[in-house]
């Protein structure tokens, strides 16, 4: 047993044998009885960076890691990050390459990225879509969401042991059917995104197909942000060993993120509050624009 696990076990109110006894029966020191451990701010800003290096550059161990904290101004010893890592379970991934998310078809046909200079004023202006992997005990599963660019709210989300169209179709299908239409939706160019059913159903809709550049994943920043901040709020601090544990803290995540959670760049309002006010304010504007026109 582990230190905490054996201090749980010492007895305060047991007479027949003294907490000194107990101490020595299960091999603690006394003075370990009363010791309250208290929280370090600058110990989990230091474990939040780490996991957020760890999610953009997975193939660093302790050492880069090192360097690269020095290098964000943090002030910390090599044997500490090494520390830290470990209590955190963070390994540096090398030996398994990562799946491909974005595995293009060249007998699909591409479109061109439209979102370069385009001002992001309302809700439903652009939609942006992508698949990430997420390790568990075995293997890998895959996330797929749909978020809206202006108000960062996440509409719809899966998590599917296979990367297909399946996944992707359900995804956009529960938001079409939740939340209207897009003036433009934002995609990788991978096989899942050119596929005829996919790129059809959004055309049938009067959607705009926009396609970020090859190998330009800043293209679609707006939900890349959003995978960070899932991974390093909420996934990098567990492990999972079965597929439906990971789905419920995606859920609570996810609602957190959009109901609960003040974002700096939104003014620190919520997503779900910040949609709904812009669908609101179009509403509003919509029916003083009919009147001033009869």
């Amino acid at each position: 047993m582990d230190l905490s696990s054996k201090r749980e076990l010492v007895e305060s109110e047991l007479t027949e044998i003294s907490i000194t006894r107990q101490s020595e029966l299960l091999g603690v020191n006394r003075s370990t009885l009363y010791y309250t451990n208290s929280i370090n701010e600058n110990t989990l800003a230091i474990k939040k960076e780490i996991l957020k290096i760890h999610e953009e550059i997975p193939s660093y161990g302790y050492k880069k890691v090192h360097m690269q904290l020095q290098e964000n101004g943090y002030r910390v010893s090599p044997n500490t990050v090494h520390k830290y890592r470990q209590e955190m379970s963070i390994r540096a991934i090398l030996a398994l390459r990562a799946p491909y998310t974005s595995k293009g078809n060249k007998e699909h046909p591409i479109h061109s990225y439209k979102l370069r200079g385009i001002e992001i004023q309302r809700a439903n202006q652009v939609w942006s879509t992508d698949i990430t992997y997420i390790r568990i005990k075995g293997g890998f599963v895959y996330l797929a969401a749909i978020i809206d660019w202006y108000s960062k709210a996440v509409l719809a989300w899966r998590v599917s042991n296979t990367m297909d169209t399946d996944l992707v179709m359900s995804v956009l299908n529960e938001a079409l059917m939740l939340y209207g239409t897009p003036e433009i939706m934002n995609t990788d160019q991978g096989s899942q995104y050119t596929s005829y059913i996919h790129t059809d159903t959004l055309k049938q809709h009067g959607i705009t197909i926009s396609m970020d550049g090859k190998g330009r994943a800043t293209d679609n920043i707006c939900i890349e942000r959003f995978w960070r901040s899932a991974k390093v709020e909420k996934i990098y601090l567990s492990e999972y060993d079965r597929v439906s544990a990971l789905k419920e803290d995606v859920k609570e995540y996810i609602n957190f993120y959009n109901n609960k959670r003040f974002h700096e760049s939104l003014g620190y309002k919520k997503p779900m509050e910040v949609y709904y006010d812009s669908l609101k304010q179009e509403s509003k504007n919509y029916s003083n624009n009919t009147m001033n026109v009869a």
